[in-house]
């Protein structure tokens, strides 16, 4: 078996202090010319930057519907490259950038785990995104270390050959290109009653260790009377920042360990599975805690109009008979991620502009 050299760790000087900035002053730095450049955290998105893009995303999707608009989305980033790199696991956010980039025309390259880079040989992982920036012009990654996109954002930017980096998940910490693919699934589920707005929106199961439920938490203060009530058990609950955060925006919530209690109440449910990867026992391996898992008989307790989301993979939270109700929106979750991210990618490389002209 081969041995891995011990990763090399390196200090930067200006990185603590900037680390230590609240993230209201961060987001500053990772601006070019007063648009987004990097995407490290969901608090980078303002309402007027969240009805664009879904709009955006909306425009493409209707031009990739006939093979002369395929060719022209094509056509908008040939001389583009994109790194994917993910050394954690993922199937749904690799393959929604993967094709995000190829409907654009971006050319893409990958690393799916550090054991096939010279990180086995102990090279830091900044020196490794350093190395990607001189074959590509944007980087795309996933890494188990909260954190870890911004930092090597901020990296790069201190380079004389900075690209943009879009955090694919990092820890359990932030998630926010899954925020936004979220809040675009709920603004097409909500189309014909009134948008997002003023909607009650349940969130279930890890929310201590889910990236993407603290994420799209974020995203609330974008949207008027929002409530959101947190359901889980006493082990997973949503983190104090998180709560601290809606409490300074004035974003109502509450907790519950009473799912069922809840389903008539929501205009939406968000069921997450339980985090294992990141247990440091066997507690939550040994639970499924199946009072937390949506049935079939639960179905006639929610609202006609309620929209069930999961960010999948799924495990047992949800019975599989439920994906044939039309209320099961979260197949068609899966598939606003390329339209989203592909949106995203057309506007960091600022050719969106040519994509909203081909439909005005």
């Amino acid at each position: 078996m081969e041995k891995y050299a011990e990763q090399t760790q390196q200090e930067f000087e200006g990185w603590e202090e900037f680390f230590t900035k609240p993230v209201d002053v961060k987001v500053e730095s990772f601006k070019r010319k007063e648009r987004i450049y990097d995407v490290i955290y969901a608090q980078q998105f303002d309402r007027p930057f969240l009805d664009y893009l879904c709009s955006l995303a909306d425009s493409i999707r209707l031009l990739a519907k006939t093979k002369v608009g395929q060719s022209k989305l094509r056509h908008l980033l040939p001389h583009k490259r994109a790194m994917l790199y993910f050394v954690q696991p993922s199937t749904r956010t690799f393959l929604s950038f993967q094709n995000a980039c190829h409907i654009l025309g971006l050319t893409t390259s990958e690393i799916r785990g550090t054991s096939t880079s010279s990180e086995v040989k102990g090279e830091s992982p900044e020196d490794t995104i350093r190395t990607f920036a001189s074959y590509v012009d944007l980087i795309i990654s996933r890494h188990p270390e909260a954190g870890f996109a911004e930092k090597t954002a901020w990296v790069l930017n201190q380079t004389e050959h900075p690209v943009p980096v879009l955090n694919g998940g990092s820890g359990p910490d932030q998630h926010p290109t899954q925020a936004l693919l979220d809040i675009y699934t709920l603004e097409r589920e909500f189309r014909t009653i009134g948008g997002l707005d003023g909607k009650k929106i349940a969130m279930v199961g890890d929310l201590k260790r889910g990236r993407t439920v603290r994420s799209l938490s974020y995203l609330m203060k974008n949207y008027k009377d929002i409530e959101l009530i947190y359901v889980s058990p006493e082990v997973f609950r949503m983190k104090e920042d998180i709560k601290e955060f809606l409490n300074k925006h004035d974003i109502r919530f509450k907790e519950t360990e009473d799912f069922e209690s809840i389903m008539p109440e929501v205009d939406a449910i968000y069921m997450t599975r339980i985090q294992n990867e990141y247990a440091s026992d066997s507690t939550s391996e040994a639970e499924t805690f199946p009072e937390f898992h949506l049935k079939t008989n639960h179905m006639s307790m929610i609202q006609t109009h309620c929209a069930i989301l999961h960010p999948l993979p799924r495990r047992y939270e949800i019975d599989v008979r439920i994906d044939k109700d039309p209320r099961a929106a979260y197949w068609r979750q899966e598939r606003c991620g390329m339209w989203i991210r592909a949106a995203l990618i057309s506007y960091i490389f600022r050719v969106d502009g040519q994509i909203m002209d081909e439909l005005s």
